[in-house]
């Protein structure tokens, strides 16, 4: 994500992209306070889905998708904004 980051911002395009990778340990959403990592979720995917509205078009990076992403392809196309992928071979819709 990190690659596509700096390609796109060369490219002149002000991205926006989640900041959170809760699947890698980190001291917010590891050990005591795991207890609380689905409210995280919740938060997190609500911000992710007000990135999504903000955003001219919804780059997906990666030759995997989740159910998450999945989703967030599905509400993105709902708005009517454009999906790209680095992986077009991964597009449900394809």
């Amino acid at each position: 994500m990190n690659e596509a980051d700096l390609r796109e911002t060369q490219a002149g395009k002000i991205v926006v992209k989640p900041a959170c990778d809760t699947k890698s340990p980190h001291e917010l959403w590891s050990g005591p306070a795991e207890a609380e990592a689905g409210a995280l979720k919740v938060r997190l995917d609500d911000l992710h889905r007000a990135k999504i509205r903000l955003a001219d078009e919804v780059l997906v990076v990666g030759d995997y998708i989740g159910d998450s992403t999945r989703a967030e392809i599905a509400y993105a196309r709902s708005l009517g904004k454009p999906v790209r992928f680095t992986h077009p071979e991964v597009d449900p819709d394809a």
